[in-house]
């Protein structure tokens, strides 16, 4: 049984059809594919890489958007306290948040897709336990849930995905088991299950592929909200360390100067973080309107 047969899977050229009857939604997806590829290219896009510190010059220091440093290129952006050019920084710091949150996003979608199939699956008694820890963790806000975690495993790369991950699975366990569970009674779950085939190839070959649509909506908004606490987080000075740079680092990084009249310094980075985290937003919300199975075709 695939998705084509049950008629919830448009074919990609359909997809794309009714994706683009929506031109905000199109042109963030191609703000995103812009996005990606300025911060895949960074040490080709950008003039300096900010975090060599050979190509540092304090007497760059605070310069104004346009100004022209002693590097002999135009800082459009300015440049922060420690004569980094807030551009460069932000195509580098841009690699690291989307590194971050696609990474958190893909580990919470397998582990939170994993529980709602095995709750939906089992049901019964086993089902009541795990919606019941799922629900709990769906009381507390994600951000704090996060901060213990972090604190639990300190800072790093690795550390951080797991702890993002961790506070964002139980909403891909809450939407798979909704899903799974309207599936778990159809009769061709019934049938395959009446075959001597193991349980977890029932789960992924039948139950999980269609169980996918909704899955994919709620992973483009996680990964947005996986950028969005990355961001928090290291603003706060939790996340990333000074040697792997991200938006929210670049914010902190000059949120002392607002005051002064060097709002560049801070401003930049967090316009960067917000036509981001929008943009993702707009793409899986048309998404989740392409693959709404109630709406009119």
């Amino acid at each position: 049984m695939t998705l084509a047969t049950e008629g919830r899977w448009p074919r990609l050229r359909e997809f794309w059809l009714d994706y683009r009857q929506s031109y905000v939604a199109v042109a963030s997806l191609f703000i995103i594919v812009a996005i990606v590829l300025m911060a895949g290219f960074a040490p080709l896009v950008a003039p300096q890489d900010p975090y060599d510190q050979t190509t540092l010059d304090l007497a760059d220091a605070r310069l104004m958007p346009g100004e022209t440093g002693t590097g002999g290129y135009v800082h459009w952006l300015g440049t922060d306290a420690a004569g980094r050019d807030v551009y460069s920084a932000i195509l580098f710091g841009l690699r690291t948040s989307l590194t971050v949150g696609v990474l958190a996003g893909a580990l919470a979608l397998v582990v939170g897709g994993l529980v709602g199939l095995l709750a939906a699956y089992y049901g019964g008694r086993t089902e009541s336990v795990i919606m019941r820890i799922v629900d709990l963790q769906l009381s507390l806000p994600a951000i704090l849930l996060a901060l213990v975690v972090v604190a639990l495993l300190g800072q790093g790369l690795g550390q951080l995905v797991v702890a993002l991950a961790l506070a964002q699975y139980a909403y891909f366990a809450r939407t798979t088991h909704g899903a799974a569970s309207a599936e778990r009674g159809k009769d061709y779950i019934e049938a395959a299950l009446s075959t001597p085939l193991p349980a977890m190839q029932v789960l992924l070959r039948h139950l999980l592929p269609n169980a996918l649509p909704p899955l994919l909506v709620v992973a483009t908004v996680q990964v947005a909200n996986s950028i969005a606490l990355e961001a928090t987080l290291s603003f706060l000075g939790l996340g990333l360390p000074l040697t792997q740079p991200s938006l929210g680092s670049l914010i902190s990084n000059g949120f002392q100067f607002l005051l002064s009249g060097r709002y560049w310094i801070s401003i930049y980075p967090g316009m960067a973080l917000m036509l981001t985290v929008v943009a993702i937003n707009l793409v899986g919300d048309q998404v989740r309107h392409v693959l709404n199975p109630r709406r009119s075709r």
